[in-house]
């Protein structure tokens, strides 16, 4: 890959794609196709064949999908199901048919078992059930990364895959409904600070450890990975930096500014008491990410505030 050819970054509007699109650009890469939904619907199969066929894509980033928090995705699995499979298949199967060079499928670690051993090795996927709140996400990621693994044993198209952790930074969704672990906690912190509240309240007893990557270090990674991994199997992406909740909140609580007192209602589910990547095959290949979590957070507290984040999420 370099920078006189032509880049698709699928979803470039999200939160990875964005990043891509940022870190792509930090390298002087120029040639990027960006089309809008309203230019290429991407559920749209006629539609993403007739652009592959026009713009002719070497290098495909393939970032896009239904996203959401706990709470959308345990109640709106047939859309996140429906969606997710649909895109995927018409990217990928478009690539393989208009010759495009390499692509890069994004997983997530939700995939993995619910009660995988810790930390979470590639080779532990599909090897117990998934947990049920978002299952249907989980089954249309693995059926998108095992697509881009058959396409390469079979036809020995460049179809990779990468399974990022949790990830945060700017471009992340702060709604109060449908938002991941990092924004919805930024955001009940931010309207305590705005509101004046003594308190916030955290659910569970903030025992269970997490990991979070800030996604312009995974942006990094994938670059990387475009660059230097041409294996079928899925590589894992995380920072290694594991956090309890508790601590979380407390970083929280620094990177907002707020000024009261952190409760645990522990009469609510603590959920998976761990969970973590083993990335040691994505260090192998020389990468390691740049953000700590604090300034990470800090970072991403600012933008947010700044861009109205909040206020468009209302």
């Amino acid at each position: 890959m370099n920078p006189r050819d032509r880049i698709f970054v699928a979803g470039s509007r999200g939160l990875v794609g964005s990043a891509i699109v940022r870190e792509l650009r930090r390298r002087e890469f120029d040639k990027l196709l960006l089309p809008a939904r309203s230019e290429v619907d991407l559920l749209d199969q006629r539609g993403v064949h007739d652009f592959f066929r026009n713009e002719k894509p070497a290098f495909v980033f393939l970032a896009a999908g239904r996203v959401g928090g706990i709470y959308a995705n345990a109640t709106q699995q047939a859309d996140f199901l429906y969606e997710n499979l649909v895109i995927e298949t018409n990217v990928i199967h478009a690539a393989a048919e208009h010759s495009t060079e390499k692509l890069l499928f994004l997983g997530s670690s939700c995939i993995y078992p619910k009660l995988a051993p810790q930390p979470i090795k590639e080779e532990y996927l599909l090897t117990g059930p998934l947990e049920e709140t978002n299952e249907a996400y989980a089954i249309a990621k693995i059926a998108g990364l095992k697509l881009c693994e058959h396409y390469q044993r079979q036809y020995g198209k460049r179809f990779i895959s990468a399974m990022p952790t949790n990830l945060y930074g700017p471009g992340d969704n702060f709604h109060p409904m449908n938002s991941h672990v990092i924004p919805g906690m930024m955001r009940r912190f931010h309207e305590a600070k705005v509101d004046g509240r003594s308190a916030v309240r955290i659910w569970g007893t903030g025992k269970p450890l997490r990991e979070f990557l800030h996604v312009d270090d995974l942006a990094g990674a994938l670059v990387v990975l475009m660059q230097r991994y041409e294996e079928p199997a899925t590589i894992n992406v995380g920072s290694g930096e594991e956090v309890t909740i508790a601590r979380l909140a407390e970083l929280m609580k620094g990177a907002t500014g707020y000024r009261g007192s952190i409760e645990f209602d522990t009469s609510k589910p603590d959920g998976t008491p761990r969970k973590a990547l083993d990335s040691s095959r994505m260090r192998a290949l020389g990468w390691s990410p740049a953000h700590d979590l604090a300034h990470g957070l800090a970072d991403t507290y600012r933008w947010a505030v700044e861009s109205g984040a909040f206020q468009a999420a209302a």
